[in-house]
């Protein structure tokens, strides 16, 4: 039988959003945006107060991030995906703040250009939005491609960070 291991959340409202934060014992797991309805009742997480030792501090960075005192997070991750994700948000978080990169860039930078859709793929499953930072990835004309929080999300983040500009919608 395979053994069980303890999960956690709690959730809290920054800047308008509402976050739901998932954590094992090694780090955080998830962060949900703006999602009534989760996979919560699937993981059976225990419920914590969002300033729990085991929440890592994420909710006080993500307060310092919208507050613009932040523009790298620090605090543990425990990423579970494929070998391919993992690379793909790795480079993601290499990605300075206030600047963006396309789905191309990031595909001829780790692999090739063919692996274009595959790197969407990706950047499209991550699970920790905003501390891996998939807002900065747009489309290569320009556009801002999806979001897994939805686009206004998106453009608030790249607004927050000074590279949301009329250059984009081009």
């Amino acid at each position: 039988m395979k053994n069980l291991e303890n999960l956690f959340f709690a959730a809290a409202e920054i800047a308008g959003i509402k976050f739901k934060v998932i954590s094992s014992e090694n780090g955080i797991r998830k962060i949900i945006i703006n999602e009534a309805q989760s996979i919560l009742k699937f993981l059976n997480p225990t419920k914590l107060h969002f300033d729990d030792p085991y929440m890592f501090d994420v909710f006080n960075q993500l307060k310092e991030y919208f507050n613009r005192q932040r523009k790298k997070f620090s605090i543990p991750l425990d990423l579970q995906g494929t070998d391919f994700q993992k690379k793909v948000w790795k480079e993601l978080m290499k990605i300075p703040f206030g600047k963006t990169v396309s789905y191309k860039f990031i595909a001829e930078k780790l692999f090739n250009e063919k692996y274009v859709r595959a790197v969407g793929k990706a950047v499209s499953t991550n699970p920790i939005s905003i501390v891996i930072p998939c807002h900065r990835v747009i489309n290569t004309g320009g556009g801002l491609g999806g979001y897994t929080g939805g686009i206004s999300v998106k453009e608030k983040l790249l607004e927050l960070e000074g590279s949301l500009s009329m250059d984009i919608f081009g």
